[in-house]
């Protein structure tokens, strides 16, 4: 994992290198006015265990609209494809694989 030392996230350094530019903060804005939507159409509450997701990620060209957003369990939501060794072999997550098929 980047930004790690002896074993230990160094998370001054991730925001400074990554979570500080520009791009990333307007990306997060995007990602808290979605959970914004979401809560004012009573679709989730502040502390439980939800994530909203985008169907489309917007990455992927994605719009922050009620029809490309969904609820997902945080666990469902941030998953992505492993080997036996718990090292990533997708980048796609399994809401991505499964809308393919």
């Amino acid at each position: 994992m980047p930004y790690q030392t002896n074993g230990r996230r160094n998370y001054k350094k991730e925001y400074q290198l990554y979570h500080s530019r520009d791009e990333q903060k307007k990306n997060r804005a995007k990602r808290n006015g979605a959970r914004s939507m979401m809560a004012k159409a009573g679709k989730v509450s502040k502390g439980d265990g939800k994530d909203v997701a985008h169907k489309t990620a917007l990455s992927k060209g994605g719009l922050n609209q009620m029809y490309n957003l969904m609820v997902q369990s945080k666990s469902e939501n941030r998953s992505f494809k492993k080997d036996k060794n718990s090292k990533t072999v997708s980048e796609k997550s399994k809401r991505e694989r499964r809308k393919r098929r």
